[in-house]
C-alpha cells in the first residue's frame, strides 16, 4: 500500500498532515511508516488501519489518520484524539501482535 493520509488531496498535502500529526503527537521522524496494527487493550484485540474506523473497543467512529512508533508505544491518531486535541491512543508496544508498513 502506497502511503496516504485520508482526506489529502495530493501527497504534499498528506506529507504535510503527516509532519504537522507527528509533531502534535511528539513523534520521532519515522523511518517506516505504519499503515496497519494489531494488539491486545483490555483482553481485547484490537485492530487499526490508516483510513479506517477506529475498534468499537474505543466508542467512536472516528478514522484513523496516522500511527506513529514513539519507542514503546505506537500512537493511533485520529481527528479528535492527537491530531487536533486530545491524547492519540497509545498501543503498548508489548502488546503488539502485527506491525504492517506503507511501501
Amino acid at each position: 500500500m502506497d502511503f496516504f493520509v485520508p482526506s489529502a488531496s495530493s501527497s504534499t498535502q498528506a506529507e504535510s498532515v503527516f509532519s504537522s500529526i507527528a509533531n502534535h503527537v511528539s513523534a520521532p521522524s519515522q523511518s517506516h511508516r505504519v499503515y496497519k496494527l494489531e494488539w491486545q487493550h483490555e483482553g481485547q484485540t484490537c485492530y487499526c488501519e490508516v483510513g479506517k474506523t477506529l475498534p468499537s473497543v474505543f466508542r467512536t467512529d472516528e478514522t484513523v489518520l496516522a500511527i506513529f512508533d514513539c519507542g514503546d508505544v505506537y500512537k493511533v491518531c485520529t481527528p479528535n484524539r492527537g491530531a487536533i486535541k486530545f491524547d492519540p491512543i497509545h498501543a503498548i508496544k508489548s502488546a503488539v501482535t502485527n506491525v504492517e508498513y506503507f511501501d
